[in-house]
C-alpha cells in the first residue's frame, strides 16, 4: 500500500536548495524517492525558474526553483528525528545531545503527557549548517587594471551629441542620439539599450571606435545590480568593447572590460546553486544559439534585411564568446574568423 505524503513524517524543503541525496515526494501517492541528479533551467533573462529532478527509480519532475516540496527520508519518514525544515541544507550533530535518555526517552527540554504511557511530543533535533565546500568568491578587475578605462571629460550626454555630430546625416544615430542627449537614465532599460544599440552602430555601420568605445563606457563602468534586463544592455557594450580594443592593440584594457562582464558569474554565494550556475553556464558557451536556421531562411527567401538582423545577433552572441575566452566547443580563432565574417557580411 502506498502512501501520499499527508499520511507520512515530511518536512518541506524549497527546490532551489534541494541536493543530491535528499528523497523527494512526486506527484501522486507513493513513498519518497531518492534523488540522483539536479539540473536548474534559467529563463529567457538567465535567471533560474525551473530546477529538474531525477530520481533513483528513474522518475522526473519539474520544479519552480521558488516552490517548497514534501521532503522526507527514506522510507518516507521525517528526516533529522522531527527537525522542521530550513533554506539551507542541514547536518545533525554526529555526537548526542546532551540530556537524551539512552533509551529513547525525551531531554530535559521534551514535553511529556501525563504518566508517562503516551508517546512524548516530538523534540526538534539539533542541526548545524555544514561548511561550504568552496568558500565563495567575488572576482573583479583592480583598481590599477579599471585605470585603463579613460575618464569621461565630458557628461554622457554630450559624448553622445559628439558622436552624433562626427556623422551628420545618419539617420540611425541621429534618432537615438535625439532621445539621448535629452537625459541619460541609467537604471532605464529603454535608456541602456540605446546606449548599447549606438555604440554598435557607431563601430559596425559607421567604423568609429573611438567614439563607438566612449559611449559604450558610459555602460562599462555601470555595476551588476542583480537586473539582468539591464545588464544585458551593459553585457553587449562590455563585449563589444572588449573586441575594440583588441581590434586596436589594447589588450590590457581589452581583458578588463572581459573581467567587469563576467563578475556577476562569480557572485553566488551558495556553493550549490554556483555549481549549478556554472554548470548551465558553459553548456551556454558550448551550445550557443547562432541563429543558422533564421539566417539561412532569410537567404533562401532573398530577404536581405532580415538576413542582416539575424547576423547582427549571430554577431553579438560571437562578440560575447569572445569576451568569455571562447568555449570547449568554439575556440578564440575560430571565433575571431566568424566574427570577421559575420562584420563583413553586415557592412557589405
Amino acid at each position: 500500500m502506498t502512501h501520499s505524503p499527508a499520511d507520512q513524517q515530511y518536512h518541506e524543503k524549497q527546490a532551489g536548495v534541494l541536493q543530491i541525496g535528499d528523497y523527494l515526494f512526486l506527484p501522486g501517492d507513493g513513498p519518497a524517492e531518492e534523488i540522483t541528479h539536479i539540473e536548474l533551467e534559467h529563463d529567457d533573462f538567465g535567471v533560474p525558474a525551473l530546477v529538474l529532478v531525477t530520481t533513483l527509480d528513474g522518475g522526473s519532475v519539474r520544479i519552480a526553483i521558488g516552490s517548497n516540496v514534501p521532503v522526507g527520508g527514506a522510507a518516507g519518514t521525517l528526516d533529522n528525528g522531527g527537525a522542521s525544515a530550513e533554506l539551507v541544507p542541514l547536518a545533525p550533530l554526529t555526537e548526542p545531545v546532551p540530556g537524551d535518555a539512552p533509551d529513547g526517552g525525551t531531554s530535559d527540554g521534551g514535553v511529556s503527557s501525563a504518566g508517562g504511557d503516551a508517546p512524548a511530543e516530538a523534540v526538534p533535533a539539533v542541526v548545524v549548517p555544514p561548511l561550504p565546500a568552496v568558500a565563495p568568491t567575488v572576482s573583479g578587475p583592480s583598481a590599477a587594471a579599471l585605470s585603463l578605462i579613460p575618464e569621461p571629460t565630458d557628461s554622457p550626454e554630450d559624448v553622445v551629441a559628439a558622436a552624433a555630430e562626427a556623422h551628420p546625416g545618419r539617420n540611425g544615430v541621429a534618432v537615438l542620439s535625439e532621445r539621448l542627449v535629452k537625459g541619460i537614465n541609467t537604471k532605464s532599460g529603454s535608456c541602456l539599450r540605446d546606449l548599447s544599440d549606438l555604440a554598435h552602430d557607431l563601430f559596425i555601420e559607421l567604423r568609429d571606435p573611438d567614439h563607438a568605445l566612449a559611449v559604450a563606457d558610459i555602460l562599462n563602468v555601470l555595476p551588476y545590480d542583480g537586473n539582468r534586463d539591464r545588464w544585458m544592455s551593459v553585457e553587449r557594450a562590455l563585449a563589444l568593447s572588449s573586441f575594440i580594443c583588441r581590434e586596436l592593440g589594447q589588450t590590457e584594457r581589452a581583458e578588463v572590460y572581459d573581467q567587469l562582464l563576467q563578475a556577476p558569474d562569480t557572485l553566488e554565494t551558495d556553493p550549490f546553486k554556483a555549481r549549478i550556475a556554472a554548470k548551465v553556464r558553459q553548456r551556454g558557451l558550448n551550445e550557443p544559439n547562432l541563429y543558422d536556421k533564421e539566417i539561412f531562411r532569410s537567404i533562401d527567401n532573398g530577404n536581405r534585411d532580415a538576413e542582416r538582423e539575424w547576423r547582427l545577433l549571430r554577431l553579438e552572441t560571437l562578440l560575447f564568446l569572445r569576451s568569455h575566452g571562447g568555449s570547449n566547443t568554439l575556440g578564440v580563432g575560430e571565433l575571431d574568423h566568424r566574427i570577421a565574417n559575420e562584420l563583413e557580411a553586415v557592412r557589405g
